[in-house]
């Protein structure tokens, strides 16, 4: 096997693994955007509640704070995630165009190799007419 058969090989392994990894983080993203959809339904039903309610609405300020500061935090999860996602996304790119590279190269090296296989054939294919020419020469000469 050649070296480039095993760097292609490795160099896919290491692609699918960062396709994963994005992957992953782009599905952290998504339950980080269910969470902020969950917590806006949450403080529409508070909301609801503390309308029909005179003594709830005494502990909506309290919760609204609350869930302000959660809705906070998720989004500042999220731009972090995001920042992720973006260096993620490069390094699938930068995987991508190295496994691209060494695949190129091992073509390239496989088609040296026919060519240099065919050059090997027609040299015998030359060599194998060239005796048959003498020997029919040889026989025209002796018979």
């Amino acid at each position: 096997m050649s070296s480039f058969k095993t760097l292609i090989r490795v160099q896919k392994w290491q692609l699918d693994e960062k396709r994963r990894a994005l992957t992953e983080l782009q599905n952290l993203e998504d339950r980080l955007r269910g969470e902020i959809d969950r917590l806006a339904e949450e403080m529409r039903a508070e909301q609801d509640t503390a309308r029909n309610d005179f003594n709830a609405s005494f502990t909506y300020a309290a919760f609204a704070r609350g869930a302000m500061e959660r809705r906070r935090r998720i989004d500042d999860s999220i731009r972090q995630v995001q920042e992720q996602i973006v260096a993620a996304a490069e390094q699938v790119a930068e995987a991508y165009q190295d496994l691209k590279r060494y695949e190129l190269a091992e073509e390239e090296r496989l088609k040296r190799e026919r060519e240099k296989q065919k050059h090997k054939e027609e040299l015998m294919m030359d060599e194998t007419a060239l005796i048959g020419f003498r020997r029919r020469q040889e026989q025209d000469g002796t018979g």
